[in-house]
């Protein structure tokens, strides 16, 4: 989870902090539509890629359906490339594996009375949402800065590229699901390094209990309540918990995660719980493990606000929800240096996942690491409106997988004018082949036009 989730891309000397959230889903026919999958143990889950979306100067056609553009409309032609990907559910990709063996844990460890999963599992869900669905339902403020149009995707002012897969978690309860886990790409206009992209792949897991469910094996439980009124809400629970059912929320809620995460990564795995704050979650906690001598975040979870569940219609119930990150799992269990991998056709990357079996050992053994080109990028930025996020999506529009790296070298203000100026360095590094310089300079030239005519700013080349 994080500020909306954000699922935690940080840590290893390779990774840097990245961000995750957690679920909602909108099918563009403004209807809601719920597939609920019950796969036996090991079952998996493969699907067909999406037909091609398109952009032009009055709407943004993606899944079949148009959208009108507005000034809120901030969505790229790169960007839209990527829906109906879903990297998630191609068979043998790192991030279905990683998802596959969640998913199994799952239903191979919680059963109902009849047997069968007591979790369902939704990996097909629309990453168009409304934005109500990404940020209302959620309980994030209108002034919350995750609404920045300068962190997101908007499709226009109503629309949007959820960020993050929590957008659906309203209107699953709604459907009357109370156990649930969630995977899908989500999308975030962020910096560009080795652990940051702009489409990544969340999953994340809703558990809701009844007074019965919660207190059936507590003595006396008949006598004990989810709920009180006249409560006050204090670090430990909120207003209408009784302290008794938040700690045994709190405590399944680890509970389950301390065995998922040990099932990923060894039964010896050393694992700390660290408070923390989210909009949709209170308490809130992150977990962190103790791996390859480094504490790595690779989690956010917490107890469901029940204004939260109230408003989906769940209002006799309560529970638990964690959002988490496949790259981050991914690059971490496997080895995997840069997130730009995972959007690699090359087959000597892909081969390496084609396993028998889910749970066969596999260590990602490097390609051949071609020389990067560094060309720097200077200018004068606008008195306003400008920030880091935009010049960073107009780089990766332009420059795609080729750029490996974007930093900030230098920031000056002029003693007289007053006026800013940006010094960007860009790493270029083809992921299969040598680059000449001669390549770069021509995409290099083509960002430097592009900053000057889309964002404004006033070149120093």
């Amino acid at each position: 989870m994080g500020s909306y989730c954000r699922t935690l891309h940080r840590s290893l000397h390779l990774l840097k902090p990245i961000t995750c959230n957690w679920p909602v889903t909108y099918l563009a026919s403004n209807e809601f539509i719920v597939t609920q999958k019950l796969h036996l143990c090991s079952k998996q889950s493969t699907h067909s890629p999406s037909p091609q979306p398109q952009i032009n100067d009055n709407s943004v056609e993606v899944l079949g359906h148009v959208y009108p553009r507005d000034d809120m409309t901030n969505v790229t032609a790169k960007i839209l490339s990527k829906v109906g990907r879903e990297l998630h559910n191609q068979a043998h990709h790192p991030l279905w594996v990683i998802k596959e063996r969640i998913k199994d844990h799952f239903y191979c460890s919680y059963l109902s009375r009849s047997g069968t999963p007591l979790f369902s599992v939704h990996d097909n869900l629309s990453p168009i949402v409304t934005v109500e669905q990404n940020f209302d339902s959620l309980l994030i403020p209108a002034d919350h800065p995750s609404r920045k149009k300068g962190d997101n995707y908007y499709l226009n002012r109503t629309h949007m590229l959820r960020a993050h897969t929590s957008a659906h978690q309203k209107e699953l309860v709604r459907a009357g699901l109370d156990c649930f886990l969630l995977a899908g790409d989500v999308y975030r206009r962020d910096e560009i390094d080795s652990s940051h992209y702009p489409v990544f792949h969340q999953m994340e897991g809703v558990r809701l209990f009844s007074n019965h469910e919660l207190f059936a094996r507590v003595e006396n439980g008949e006598d004990l309540s989810l709920f009180e009124h006249g409560g006050h809400r204090t670090p430990q629970k909120q207003e209408t918990h009784t302290l008794e059912a938040v700690k045994l929320v709190e405590f399944n809620l680890k509970q389950t995660l301390t065995r998922l995460i040990r099932h990923l990564f060894g039964e010896d795995l050393e694992i700390r719980w660290v408070e923390c704050y989210f909009p949709f979650t209170h308490p809130s906690f992150e977990m962190e493990v103790r791996f390859q001598g480094d504490w790595l975040e690779v989690l956010g979870c917490g107890v469901m606000e029940q204004e939260l569940v109230h408003s989906a219609g769940a209002e006799n119930k309560m529970g638990w929800a964690f959002g988490l990150g496949l790259e981050r799992l991914a690059m971490v269990l496997f080895g995997i240096p840069d997130i730009r991998l995972f959007w690699s056709q090359d087959e000597r990357f892909l081969k390496q996942f084609h396993l028998s079996n889910i749970y066969d050992p596999v260590t990602f053994q490097a390609l051949s690491k071609y020389p990067p080109l560094f060309n720097d990028i200077s200018f004068w930025v606008p008195a306003e409106g400008y920030t880091d996020n935009d010049f960073y999506d107009l780089v990766r529009s332009i420059g795609g997988d080729l750029v490996e790296k974007v930093t900030l070298e230098d920031q000056f203000i002029h003693p007289k004018t007053k006026k800013v100026s940006h010094c960007y360095r860009i790493v270029y590094r083809h992921m299969e082949r040598t680059l000449t310089q001669e390549e770069v300079r021509v995409i290099h030239h083509a960002i430097e036009q592009a900053a000057e005519h889309e964002l404004g700013v006033q070149g120093r080349f």
